[in-house]
């Protein structure tokens, strides 16, 4: 089994100094848990800050020595880094912005300069504790570009990447001026995890936009690698929050939180301080209630927590005096001497205190205004294992909203709305509690964070085993040397290349593909070096590739093998018509009105709907929407209608690019044939070669080609080893 590389900002440890000597203390959360109960054969290396800034030498080798007794790996930071990395870029710039509160994103280059240093010093540490067959495991916000560093030391090695929040939208996220760096950050993985589908869309959609990969079932073709997206939801311990007396004593909160209901209806609220959870939204919403509903005030009460955090910010300082101010009108507004509505504690609760208070309570108030997952509102549910009574009223802008569809689910800004299921969960019977609490109640026990864990890791094994078994055959080495010997030794020798694609890269608009002087340079030596014929075989048109390469004496086939020059003339298909463009045109050209961006490309035997300047979504809908009606209309005409890389090409059928060849390969010996090409249309030129041709996909899609090449700077490169060969 190979080892597994955790690699997260924070280690699963506490360190604090008393009177000199370092005290580590076990940190308590669901990653620690989820990934220290993984498979016992699978050893573990844990990478991450230990939580102490200290410049003392002696004291960073003490605590690298007492930490590597449990697999443990520190990577120190300095005050500096804390302040600018961790407080600055992750929590000032990704929080907020991931989260959807882009009024606090702080746009400092300082920050983002900051945040590419650390993660370069956790890739220095990693790079000399990982080894090539090691699984490697990356952690959240903190360290998005950490996966391309380590990509860029260990090029074949297994990088997972899980995200523990949101992913916003392409609109928010395209808004960031380091959009394109974080995303090939994560893209540095072999497979990204995310807690619902919905942030998986997001991050997939600005990955195309922005990146311009496309995805094929959540998979990314991302150069040789192909990387997968998926949901993976976190779970909980569930067994800990069902059954807490097996998990530690009772402590002395415990007795007091018992009494806290005095029989009252009791509501909870647990949050950490922070502007995403709608705090001051739900306190306002426990106050309409009980302005809507009177005869509940007395009867119910709100037992609000808020649990410090990041004191010295200002946003965050600005919140609590905001809290502490509603909770002051709400009591001073409805409160009586024996009954306040809110009952407010800012302080954290130690575990016997938590599952006390998630006992007690009847109803659980979780209305984040945006949360990755929210794990309470999973505790909240465990914790009713033994009295099944109990009500969830959950923000459907969480994570958990997508899993726990048996909660009361609740827009959190909809103060009415909250209202309502605020009576809704009080009216409950018990009978309705007990069938809602045990279906979520089976979902947790199934999918809790050791099944998360399992589930994250076992996909990434078989990412792995598949990569390896996995049949691209890269032009390279051996095969390589045989390709150059075969050419350097031939006398005739036929050169096949598509153009899109294979020399010149894709842009948007396909009329500015225009060959650079690299490309004419290379093409003109390639067709004067003796013995050589050089074909050009593209889907453009006659009028464009003659324009642009006609000057150079090579030969062609275009639109698909429509139009052929051999020597000096171009000549026609056999008995083409193109009478029934005047019935097709109008289709393509209302379905130009309808998407922003498209364009209708006419040649003289075909038309070709180009939709790479659109909105890649409206774009395939479009493509669904008249994929019908061209069927129908082309059935009665000889017509096919093919579907490429953004365009739909409607020609003569019985035409395509392998069928072209019949021009070079009839009559004519040649004892060197090689073509490349990058489409699906290429694949008739493939089958049309013999078997000894060196036949080449530039891509790693499946493929009839013998061979692959993963770029057209990969084909360019061969090119000129060909062009070198002879020269030598």
């Amino acid at each position: 089994m190979p080892r597994l590389v955790i690699i997260s900002n924070r280690l699963p440890v506490t360190i604090n100094k008393k009177e000199g000597e370092l005290i580590y203390y076990p940190s308590a959360g669901g990653l620690a848990t989820g990934l220290n109960s993984l498979d016992e054969s699978l050893q573990k290396v844990w990478i991450g800050w230990p939580g102490r800034a200290t410049t003392d030498e002696w004291e960073r080798e003490s605590i690298r020595q007492d930490l590597a007794k449990d697999d443990l790996v520190p990577v120190f930071l300095s005050q500096e880094d804390i302040h600018l990395y961790y407080e600055g870029f992750s929590n000032k710039v990704i929080w907020p912005h991931f989260h959807y509160f882009t009024q606090y994103t702080t746009y400092s280059e300082e920050y983002w300069e900051a945040y590419q240093r650390v993660n370069e010093q956790f890739a220095e540490v990693v790079r000399k504790v990982v080894r090539e067959d090691d699984l490697v495991w990356v952690h959240d916000y903190q360290l998005i570009l950490l996966p391309e560093l380590i990509r860029r030391d260990f090029p074949e090695i297994s990088i997972g990447f899980f995200l523990h929040i949101p992913f916003p939208s392409y609109e928010v996220f395209r808004t960031l001026p380091w959009r394109k760096e974080l995303l090939r950050g994560l893209l540095g993985a072999d497979q990204i995890g995310f807690h619902t589908f919905g942030y998986m869309r997001h991050f997939l959609s600005a990955a195309y936009r922005i990146a311009g990969y496309e995805h094929h079932f959540g998979k990314l073709s991302v150069g040789n690698r192909v990387v997968n997206v998926d949901v993976f939801p976190m779970g909980i311990d569930y067994d800990k929050y069902a059954y807490p007396e097996s998990y530690g004593a009772a402590e002395d909160g415990e007795p007091t939180i018992r009494q806290l209901p005095r029989g009252r209806r009791l509501v909870i609220s647990i949050d950490r301080l922070d502007y995403t959870k709608g705090i001051p939204e739900r306190i306002r919403a426990f106050a309409h209630f009980l302005d809507v509903y009177p005869e509940y005030r007395g009867k119910v009460r709100l037992v609000l927590i808020v649990v410090p955090s990041r004191s010295k910010v200002d946003q965050y300082r600005e919140l609590k005096q905001e809290i502490d101010t509603l909770v002051g009108e709400v009591n001073g507004r409805l409160g009586r001497f024996d009954w306040l509505p809110v009952q407010y504690f800012y302080r954290s609760l130690n575990f016997s205190e938590l599952t006390t208070l998630y006992q007690v309570a009847d109803i659980a108030m979780i209305t984040p205004l945006r949360d990755g997952m929210n794990l309470v509102a999973k505790e909240f549910i465990a914790s009713k294992e033994k009295s099944r009574k109990g009500v969830l009223i959950l923000s459907e802008m969480a994570g958990a909203g997508s899993e726990l569809h048996d909660a009361l689910l609740v827009n959190p800004h909809d103060i009415v709305e909250v209202t309502n299921m605020l009576h809704k969960a009080l009216e409950m019977g018990e009978d309705e509690q007990r069938r809602r609490l045990e279906k979520m109640q089976e979902r947790l026990k199934k999918y809790n964070v050791v099944n998360w864990a399992e589930s994250f890791m076992n996909e990434q094994i078989k990412i792995m085993e598949e990569r390896k078994g996995q049949h691209i055959n890269i032009l390279n080495g051996a095969h390589r040397d045989q390709l150059l010997g075969d050419y350097r030794k031939a006398q005739r020798r036929l050169i096949v290349l598509d153009y899109d694609g294979t020399l010149m890269g894709f842009l948007p608009d396909p009329a500015a593909v225009v060959p650079d002087e690299q490309l004419i340079e290379l093409l003109t030596r390639l067709h004067v070096t003796a013995g050589n014929r050089v074909v050009v075989n593209s889907g453009r048109d006659k009028p464009t590739l003659e324009n642009w390469l006609g000057s150079l004496g090579i030969d062609f086939a275009a639109e698909h093998g429509v139009w052929v020059k051999k020597g000096e003339q171009w000549q026609v298909s056999n008995a083409l018509a193109h009478e029934w463009k005047k019935d097709i045109r109008p289709v393509l050209d209302n379905l130009v009105e309808r998407t922003p961006g498209s364009f209708v490309e006419e040649k003289e035997y075909s038309l070709a709907w180009h939709y790479r300047l659109t909105d890649k979504d409206l774009g395939q809908k479009r493509v669904r929407e008249f994929r019908d009606v061209l069927l129908y209309l082309t059935a009665n005409l000889d017509l096919q209608v093919l579907e490429g890389n953004k365009v739909v090409e409607i020609k003569n059928a019985g035409v395509n690019k392998g069928k072209a060849m019949v021009n070079w390969l009839n009559g004519e010996e040649w004892d060197f044939i090689m073509a490349i090409g990058d489409d699906h249309t290429d694949e008739d030129t493939f089958r049309a070669l013999p078997e000894s041709a060196y036949t080449i996909k530039v891509g790693i899609a499946q493929s009839a080609a013998r061979y692959q090449l993963l770029s057209v700077a990969h084909v360019r490169e061969l090119l000129e080893e060909l062009v070198a060969e002879k020269q030598s």
